[in-house]
């Protein structure tokens, strides 16, 4: 069999936001929040699968969104690409989300508690090998937290969960398994199959079980993903060529001449990539040409 990759945006909300994601959130929840205890009982999804407007962007910058039965909500983000302003954005999300409790003439005592969950292809973290750090708010100095423990950011860093298949024990090791490796199974291993919630998320998972329109939806998310990644690559070059023009020329003026090379590079393959999908105003703002220049181009 083929399984489609749980880290896709499409795929994500498939597997753990759609209407059959019940059972599996809770599991996956209490396996990467709670070590595998059964904390969680019960929630309710309140953000289920929903195509994107714009193929091969997030309908919003939330994948996944749950109430628990304790009140709690729970805001999941998987995101592939490290895009600028990306931590300012958790940040956002999370105290945005907090915030939107509270109703006209309500008292803050009806706020509950939010965590943001973020889980990333990429490393963010150079002081911690471990593949999931937890953030609450503590006093700067003496390191005690704070009254209310409200908000916490969960991140989960995909490249850092090293075990083998072989090795899996917890239900967080065979959660961090599956979304890494799902993708490059042909099977579903015993020690995952032996989890029925592991199970039903493989099922969910199936290439073979998908509908034409989306297959056709989550290939042309990929598509965005990698001309995403050759634009980065591209920038990075334009950068070193800049570095080692500077070398020759001076520091700073390759520093400047790798930076406007980027720039370029940046903002016309980009603009190009989105006149199909974006009206010109939205593209002007998501690569920083005028509307003139993005009129031009169309």
């Amino acid at each position: 069999m083929t399984y489609i990759n749980p880290t896709t945006d499409f795929a994500f909300k498939k597997i753990f936001g759609s209407d059959e994601s019940h059972d599996i959130l809770i599991s996956f929840l209490n396996g990467i929040l709670y070590s595998g205890e059964l904390a969680i009982t019960d929630l309710v999804i309140l953000d289920p699968y929903q195509a994107p407007r714009i193929e091969g962007f997030k309908s919003s910058y939330l994948d996944v969104k749950a109430k628990l039965s304790t009140g709690e909500s729970v805001i999941i983000e998987m995101q592939v690409l490290n895009i600028d302003g990306f931590q300012k954005r958790i940040l956002y999300n999370a105290t945005k989300t907090y915030s939107a409790q509270l109703k006209s003439g309500d008292g803050y005592s009806a706020i509950n508690p939010v965590i943001a969950l973020t889980i990333v292809g990429f490393n963010m973290f150079e002081e911690s090998e471990e593949p999931i750090v937890r953030f609450i708010l503590k006093e700067k100095t003496m390191l005690f937290d704070y009254p209310v423990s409200d908000l916490e950011l969960v991140f989960v860093e995909l490249p850092k969960f090293k075990t083998d298949i072989q090795d899996l024990i917890t239900l967080t090791d065979k959660w961090m398994y599956f979304l890494r490796n799902a993708s490059k199974l042909g099977s579903v291993p015993d020690s995952l199959d032996e989890i029925p919630e592991i199970h039903q998320a493989f099922s969910l998972a199936n290439e073979a079980q998908l509908t034409v329109e989306e297959r056709d939806r989550l290939d042309r998310e990929i598509f965005f993903i990698y001309d995403q990644q050759k634009l980065k690559d591209s920038v990075d070059e334009a950068l070193i060529k800049g570095l080692e023009q500077g070398l020759e020329q001076g520091l700073e003026q390759g520093l400047e001449q790798g930076r406007v090379e980027a720039t370029i590079a940046t903002q016309k393959d980009i603009a190009r990539r989105l006149l199909e999908v974006m009206d010109d105003e939205t593209i002007a703002q998501t690569t920083g040409l005028s509307a003139e220049e993005v009129r031009c181009l169309r």
